[in-house]
């Protein structure tokens, strides 16, 4: 084997092992793999987790103001001690006996005073128990707990705002991998047909030579147009191989998929630019999620306005023991008349929240027409910018015909057949690279909009596919 077939022979053989691996993927609709993942990703899961996780919340704070039973016992042992100074008492007997009309000494029978310890020291140990049960039933707290019950319900909302929003990105991530895969293995197969025709002509060119009928430069040119195009063949396999990959890790295939669902154009157009940004004003999670924010402001308002408010509730406690037991029960008032906070303060800074999210509000629908019509000029611009490389590939297509027919009349060179191969392969990958375009500004506007679920209604409608 001579040295310059070597290369040849290793670079058909990765070739051919790229396309046997390319041939071994399973095929996947967009439809199949929009399921899968919306099935498995893990970042619509963890957006899920955050909307569970706050309609628990909102199911805890449903008895938020009933009433709050609850149970206490204690057992205890003391040591008690305690210990008497009686010397002021046997002063005072001392003074009463001074005080007698007759001396207790000088009666018939003497009698004397007794005299008590100067101290006396009194010990007591013992055990005891008691258990008691409680309640307390809030009647009126000015609001509040409502308010806590909305504020809850409120950030549901934005969880489900925020997982709406992941979901019209991974959309979009989708198409973007999806169709670049499918970009891919067209730019792949487009460059492995001009090396295959590459290869055939010089093998031509090599008899040519060995017959005298072109000169050796030719032969060279022809080599270094040979070494181009299986540079380029195997770069697209590379690019389609990696494309594949990350298509498969992002439905979380277990085997290489390949895209069947094909790169499409709707010559007809989509609808007008009124109906896309009607649409996103009230589809947009983004403005969902504002309108949470300002739900959130205004109940943490309610709830600041609620502590100016008196508060009423009903206790009880009634010791658990047999026989008679202890036992208290009312209603009480509190209303706090001052404290160290400034509660107008207060309530400005929650007013100026609210209007801190409307003016959010206004500024983000402002930002999300202008994104809207940026990107449906993006598609508008893709389907003439597809339109615009027709002539183009019907020109390379013609110039092909005629260069095959120049060389087999011989008023044509070989190497002038190899560059019309490799423009009509250039020609072809750029009609789809502006398919691809296309398709991906169509996807940037769905998302933008809010409309992300209705992409594989545009699949369907459409007129244009590059198979």
């Amino acid at each position: 084997m001579s040295l310059h077939r070597l290369p040849l022979s290793l670079s058909a053989f990765s070739l051919l092992t790229v396309l046997s691996l390319s041939t071994m993927a399973q095929p996947m609709t967009f439809e199949t793999a929009w399921q899968r993942l919306q099935t498995d990703s893990d970042k619509l899961a963890a957006a899920d987790a955050a909307v569970q996780s706050k309609v628990f919340q909102v199911q805890g704070l449903q008895g938020m103001g009933g009433p709050t039973v609850s149970m206490s016992a204690n057992a205890f042992a003391y040591n008690a001690t305690l210990a008497v100074n009686l010397d002021s008492v046997n002063q005072r007997i001392n003074q009463l006996e001074q005080q007698l009309p007759i001396p207790l000494q000088s009666l018939p029978i003497p009698l004397s005073v007794p005299q008590l310890p100067s101290t006396y020291s009194y010990n007591r140990q013992s055990t005891a128990s008691n258990a008691s049960v409680s309640a307390v039933w809030p009647i009126y707290v000015g609001g509040a707990t409502d308010a806590a019950r909305l504020f809850a319900k409120a950030q549901v909302s934005e969880a489900q705002a925020d997982a709406a929003q992941t979901t019209h990105e991974l959309a979009t991530l989708l198409v973007q991998r999806y169709f670049g895969a499918q970009l891919a293995q067209q730019a792949a197969r487009l460059r492995q047909a001009a090396l295959d025709d590459i290869v055939q002509h010089d093998a031509a060119v090599g008899k040519m030579l060995a017959a005298g009928v072109i000169s050796r430069m030719e032969q060279l040119q022809t080599k270094v147009a040979l070494e181009d195009a299986r540079r380029n063949a195997l770069k697209a396999h590379d690019d389609a191989e990696l494309a594949a990959t990350a298509l498969a890790r992002t439905v979380k295939a277990q085997a290489p998929v390949s895209a069947s669902s094909p790169l499409f154009v709707l010559s007809e157009g989509i609808e007008p630019l009124s109906y896309f940004v009607d649409a996103s004003q009230l589809r947009h999670p983004g403005l969902a999620k504002v309108a949470a924010r300002k739900a959130q402001a205004e109940q943490l308002h309610e709830s600041g306005e609620a502590l100016r408010k008196p508060q009423i509730f009903a206790f009880g406690r009634r010791e658990l023991q047999t026989g008679p037991a202890d036992w208290v029960a009312g209603i009480g008032v509190r209303w706090t008349l001052f404290d160290a906070i400034d509660r107008n303060a207060m309530a400005a800074s929650s007013q100026k929240r609210i209007e801190q999210a409307e003016h959010t509000d206004a500024q983000a629908r402002s930002d999300i027409a202008l994104l809207v019509e940026k990107n449906w000029r993006a598609v508008i611009n893709g389907q003439r910018q597809f339109s615009a490389t027709q002539p183009g590939t019907e020109l390379a297509a013609e110039v092909l015909r005629l260069r095959t027919v120049a060389l087999r009349e011989g008023t044509g060179t070989a190497l002038e057949l190899i560059d019309a191969e490799v423009n009509q392969a250039k020609v072809k990958t750029e009609r789809a690279q502006a398919a691809y375009d296309y398709v991906l500004a169509l996807a940037r506007l769905l998302e933008s909009c809010g409309l992300s679920d209705q992409f594989q209604t545009y699949i369907t409608r459409a007129d244009i596919t590059l198979p």
